[in-house]
């Protein structure tokens, strides 16, 4: 190559440098493609991190809001407990009284039988057989917890075996309530001599064992007489929802 040519070459790629560094109009786009290249990435970064702690965060809030969740289940419990022995207490001087319930959280595993959206497989800690257990959602009656085949099924509130001991309205009118396959409830051996009400609130009375007296299940909307008592339909609390959690009464007294 011959001085000049090589002279040519250089003088070419000084021009050339010298635009790109001086001249806007070559500048510019360069400029602005590498900004946005930058801009991409922080803000990649920066998505992917508050990703991370937003994650991180609501796992904690989670744990925290499950923890305060039965520690407050578990004082209801106590309190609903303790106004129906103070009732007792006040209609009877000489009684003595004593509060001991127990609350757990357990988990709902599955259906039953699909198609079947009123029982349930529930996990459950230290599950006893025998036992019938009474089973809570945010504070409302849901329905019952028995064995099947030595293990934890629910029964809610629609199933025709669902059935506890209530009482209805003001007047504390004693009776069974039961599912019968459908959104409604039906409470049975109502006596027909202590009046109840459209629109009456049905709580639990106590006396079966299964629930604290007091726990709301659900208001009257129609009532019927016959062969000496009276069945009321009632409209629940809760129903069908099949949430993830449930509380069950490990123990009444």
């Amino acid at each position: 190559m011959n001085k000049q040519t090589l002279s040519i070459a250089l003088l070419l790629a000084l021009t050339v440098s010298g635009a790109l560094y001086f001249t806007n109009i070559l500048q510019s786009p360069i400029v602005r493609l590498t900004l946005m290249i930058k801009s991409t990435y922080h803000d990649g970064i920066e998505n992917v991190q508050n990703t991370i702690d937003e994650h991180f965060n609501q796992q904690a809030t989670i744990i925290d809001l499950r923890q305060k969740n039965h520690y407050y289940e578990q004082q209801l419990l106590s309190l609903h407990q303790i106004a129906d022995e103070y009732q007792k207490l006040v209609q009877e001087e000489n009684s003595t009284f004593q509060t001991n319930a127990k609350v757990g959280l357990v988990r709902t595993l599955s259906y039953v039988r699909f198609g079947d959206p009123h029982r349930v497989w529930i996990e459950m800690d230290h599950f006893d057989s025998k036992k019938v257990y009474g089973l809570l959602y945010r504070g409302y009656t849901a329905g019952i917890v028995v064995s099947n085949n030595n293990r934890a099924m629910a029964l809610l509130n629609g199933d025709v075996k669902s059935s506890y001991a209530v009482n209805v309205g003001t007047s504390l009118a004693p009776g069974i309530v039961r599912g019968s396959n459908e959104r409604r409830l039906i409470v049975e051996f109502i006596p027909t001599w202590i009046p109840i009400s459209v629109g009456d609130e049905v709580v639990t009375s106590g006396l079966d064992r299964i629930f604290l007296a007091g726990l709301k299940v659900g208001r009257v909307v129609s009532i019927t007489r016959a062969s000496g008592y009276q069945s009321a339909v009632i409209e629940p609390y809760f129903y069908g929802k099949n949430p993830a959690y449930f509380h069950v009464i490990t123990q009444v007294r």
